[in-house]
């Protein structure tokens, strides 16, 4: 028995690390790497193992450098099934048509550029079919109910609270005299969160796979992320420039409406025009809404009250391209909440191209950004960035709010695996190099643990 490690190796995204027994192969996540154009291009590399011959998938969650890549294995033969919990099957039956359409038409417009007639015509990555056969194999499972997935390989999910429908994923390996139980973390989630309910400790195991995005900072109090947030309202609105939000469709979009809920009054917020401005961030939205009962106390005590948490009086919902385009129009007074968040694509690039040379705007960095991407670049202090081939030069005030991270930061990732009794091997993916080696050393100097940072197709024997 062992594992193979085949991305988010000491690099953030494209999850994907492969269990096999004496009789199974089993493949947990296969997410899309993100990043640059450099990096995307990976994207198109042939899987290092053979897609026809696993017998099942595990997904962690449905954020797309976890499973962004499904579409692809199906294309490529995978017929088996994908297991995961409830949630996340709905979130994903959004997702990953978003970036099957995504794909179809970067392929498109990559293709008009070409101008040489004896180039041939590339294809996307997947289509939309690819998407919705895809997402024909899910298995929906709930939190804490051990499930037989293979002979002798038995599934449990435990929540991560890193987004809805967010799994620790539980390997209990059974092959002849030997057992073995391996844990992927999937990405672990910030305690005390909104809306969501802290990562959930698991018992034991004889590896663990944990992932390190904060392997080497520590997030801000709560108490003043919201006092941080409130006070780019105050100077924002003193300014009478806008506010742009780069923002995850899936977890983030949600937290912060949440959040603007909650403190509508003290931030002053019936002012301005909030834009919900992302038909993802919408329909995910929706999702949320469904699966309240997984809510955490806070959350399911307030909206038994009668509170709507991701309702605002003066949300506009822009579900049109036309509906975002009058949004440019609005030069002060606005709060645009739109993807994606790495402000690689999607709407939010049109309205940085509109608002970043403004010496009033604001722009709200709220998640981490990959290297290569252009919030990353904004957060470093670029001066000035490219949109949509033009120039543009950044006057706008940058804000990086670390502490409404969806992941775990050091100690949070350290008192997590601190529960688990043994303190058993840990293997470190989906970090930097930095954060995985000051984790690897905190775990090692704190519990005198055997911990090493994953490299591309390392074998682990189980």
């Amino acid at each position: 028995m062992n594992v193979t490690f085949f991305g988010a190796t000491r690099e953030v995204t494209g999850s994907c690390f492969l269990v096999q027994t004496g009789h199974w192969r089993i493949l947990v996540d296969c997410g899309l790497i993100q990043g640059s154009r450099e990096h995307e291009r990976h994207n198109r590399a042939p899987f290092p193992f053979s897609p026809r011959d696993l017998d099942a998938v595990v997904l962690t969650h449905a954020h797309l450098d976890h499973s962004g890549r499904l579409p692809l294995l199906v294309k490529q033969g995978f017929d088996g099934p994908i297991f995961t919990q409830r949630a996340t099957v709905d979130l994903c039956a959004i997702m990953l048509e978003d970036a099957a359409y995504l794909q179809e038409r970067e392929a498109e417009w990559e293709n008009r550029k070409r101008k040489n007639p004896q180039q041939r015509e590339i294809e996307p990555l997947y289509d939309t079919d690819d998407a919705r056969r895809t997402l024909k194999s899910f298995v929906p499972l709930e939190y804490r109910t051990p499930t037989e997935i293979l002979g002798g390989v038995v599934l449990t999910l435990r929540d991560a609270g890193h987004i809805l429908g967010s799994s620790i994923a539980e390997l209990s390996l059974r092959d002849g005299n030997s057992s073995r139980t391996v844990v992927f973390t999937g990405d672990l989630g910030h305690r005390d969160a909104p809306i969501l309910c802290d990562p959930e400790p698991v018992d034991k195991a004889d590896l663990v796979v944990m992932e390190s995005t904060y392997g080497d900072r520590l997030h801000r109090p709560w108490n003043e992320t919201w006092a941080e947030i409130g006070e780019i309202v105050r100077r924002a609105d003193s300014g009478r420039g806008n506010i742009l939000v780069p923002a995850f469709a899936v977890g983030r979009t949600q937290e912060l409406l949440y959040t603007f809920h909650q403190h509508f009054d003290e931030w002053k917020l019936g002012k301005w025009q909030i834009f919900l401005d992302s038909p993802l961030a919408i329909q995910a939205t929706e999702v949320y809404a469904r699966h309240d009962k997984l809510y955490d106390v806070d959350a399911r005590r307030w909206q038994a009250r009668g509170a709507q948490p991701f309702h605002l009086p003066n949300l506009k919902i822009s579900r049109s391209t036309e509906d975002s385009m009058r949004i440019n129009e609005i030069d002060s007074g606005a709060i645009i909440i739109a993807g994606s968040g790495m402000c690689t694509g999607g709407r939010i690039r049109y309205h940085l191209k509109y608002n970043l040379w403004r010496e009033s705007a604001h722009v709200m960095i709220i998640g981490f950004q990959a290297a290569g991407t252009l919030g990353r670049a904004l957060v470093d202090g670029a001066r000035h960035v490219h949109l949509w081939g033009e120039e543009v030069e950044v006057k706008a005030h940058i804000h990086t709010i670390g502490g409404l991270s969806a992941h775990a930061d050091q100690d949070g990732l350290v008192q997590w695996y601190g529960r688990i009794k043994g303190h058993p091997p840990v293997v470190l993916v989906h970090g930097e190099p930095q954060a995985m080696d000051t984790l690897q050393q905190r775990l090692q100097a704190t519990f005198h643990s055997p911990v090493t940072a994953a490299s591309f197709m390392q074998v682990v024997p189980l």
